[in-house]
């Protein structure tokens, strides 16, 4: 890439000579991760002179200067940007009040500056260059019809968190004609978190890369594009500006004045939770240890493995490791995939799993039924015996809430696990992922911690509805009704096919 050595002064020149609304100079307003994000979105340019970027999309929290940014860049691209084709402009909020906040944010902007005051007009919905070259217009996004065939330097998309459909902005996608116009979108995430959403789609290509004409800044508690931010703790990695505020306790508040799926989407950029969600973000969020990404093994700790194996098409193949400590907790120490993306050879990662299974000293792993049928001989070949789980996963599920919600779990601090537990939702009386998502890991997890909670005996079995019959602990010949020893619960199971272990049963 490189810098354009033309007539066009850069963003930050531009803000050099301005005031922020409360008269201080503008760029004492603006933190250093700001300014990146302007001089690489608005002025990087290919070896041919030509913007590098037409698309920007910047994800932040609620609070964290998401709409101030867009209209700076939308007066910097009005009156500051040199183009043949003319400085029309569109700033499109969610809805009506927001459009009225970013119009009143311009018309600020401009009356704490003169310098900017002569050069335009002020209308009620409109700014206009007084040498007719241009204007900044802010509409609210509802008029899909009367957006299309617009021609446009620069389009900002101002919260676009309750698009349900692409309808609006391919109505304002780009004229090819135009090779320095910019379509600018900002927002937290989104409400509606499924592929074919807007935010989502994009966030996705985002994350991908595969765009070279897209800029891509995000700041959210799992995930950011910034270095400086990466391990940051999460409420801080999702509010860049937070120092700014003046208020410490800020988040706090919101915290306990809001709802969790309210506060998770509007103050940590996370996506809002599904309806009918099995579990609160709080508990989830509190169980995981930031910044432990892998616990390694501890010499005379009894580990317990888990796995949620796959074809390789699509989904991941993922391990759990657990424990439990002194103190009653379950910990999870190891949480992985099988490091190549889909497609890939489950029969590598089933070499993958074992090598790691032996370093924690597990030598047999207990997955579903599938896997089970599938890759008994591919772990039995690793040295690895296979051990059907007789819960389902919706069963695992419901076994860990109560855990969750008494703190006796504690979780590593894996985005992919966070965000999958995070989505789990009632679908038909069972707890499942939403369409189009994922629950691999949060499988292996809860597998794992069930797993390791269980040869301590401190899950509730009863709770599952296991048939007397079918209950060693219950049912023992004439001497049913007693409670068994577990010598002679292990009899019992031995006597129904020589499994070695009183609880897995259950």
């Amino acid at each position: 890439m490189s810098r354009r050595k033309q007539k066009q002064i850069s963003p930050i020149e531009f803000f050099r000579a301005l005031r922020w609304i409360d008269k201080r100079p503008l760029l004492d307003v603006i933190e250093d991760y700001r300014r990146r994000i302007f001089e690489q979105a608005l002025f990087t340019f290919d070896e041919d002179g030509r913007p590098r970027f037409n698309l920007a999309l910047m994800g932040r929290a609620k609070k964290n200067f998401k709409s101030a940014d867009l209209i700076l860049a939308a007066l910097y691209r009005l009156l500051a940007w040199h183009s043949e084709g003319g400085n029309q402009c569109y700033c499109l909020a969610n809805d009506e009040g927001q459009a009225a906040d970013d119009l009143e944010l311009a018309k600020k902007l401009i009356r704490a500056n003169p310098v900017l005051a002569e050069a335009v007009r002020i209308k009620q919905k409109l700014i206009e260059r007084k040498d007719g070259q241009g204007f900044l217009e802010i509409l609210p996004a509802q008029d899909v019809a009367g957006s299309h065939g617009k021609t446009y330097l620069f389009a900002g998309f101002d919260e676009i968190h309750e698009y349900r459909t692409w309808d609006l902005l391919e109505a304002m996608q780009l004229d090819p004609t135009r090779p320095d116009a910019m379509m600018w979108i900002t927002s937290y995430a989104s409400i509606y978190h499924k592929p074919g959403v807007p935010l989502f789609d994009m966030f996705k290509a985002g994350k991908e890369g595969q765009d070279p004409r897209m800029f891509f800044s995000w700041y959210a508690a799992d995930y950011t594009t910034d270095p400086d931010f990466e391990n940051t703790l999460p409420e801080d990695r999702a509010n860049p500006s937070k120092k700014s505020w003046g208020d410490s306790k800020y988040l706090a508040q919101q915290q306990r004045r809001l709802p969790a799926h309210k506060f998770r989407r509007l103050h940590l950029n996370l996506p809002g939770l599904p309806e009918g969600s099995a579990y609160t973000a709080e508990k989830i969020m509190e169980a995981v240890e930031r910044g432990v990404k892998v616990r390694p093994p501890v010499e005379g700790t009894e580990y317990c493995g888990f796995v949620d194996m796959s074809g390789g098409s699509s989904d991941d193949a993922t391990l759990g490791i657990a424990h439990k400590d002194a103190e009653g907790r379950a910990i999870l120490d190891v949480i992985m995939d099988q490091g190549q993306r889909p497609p890939f050879d489950p029969r590598r990662a089933v070499e993958r799993f074992a090598a790691v299974l032996k370093e924690y000293g597990v030598f047999n792993v207990t997955g579903d039924k599938y896997a089970g049928e599938t890759f008994i001989k591919d772990f039995e070949r690793e040295g690895i015996a296979y051990r059907i789980s007789d819960l389902t996963r919706s069963q695992l599920y419901e076994a860990l809430e109560p855990k969750l919600n008494s703190g006796a779990v504690v979780f590593l601090d894996e985005p992919q696990l966070e965000t999958q537990f995070l989505g789990l939702c009632w679908r038909g009386g069972k707890i499942d992922h939403p369409a189009g998502e994922h629950d691999d890991y949060c499988n292996a997890a809860a597998g794992a911690v069930y797993a390791a909670c269980e040869e301590a005996g401190s899950f509730d079995l009863e709770s599952f509805d296991r048939p007397a019959q079918d209950n060693p602990f219950i049912q023992l010949g004439e001497g049913g009704g007693r409670e068994p020893t577990l010598a002679e619960a292990v009899d019992r199971l031995q006597d129904r096919g020589g499994r070695d272990d009183p609880f897995s049963a259950w």
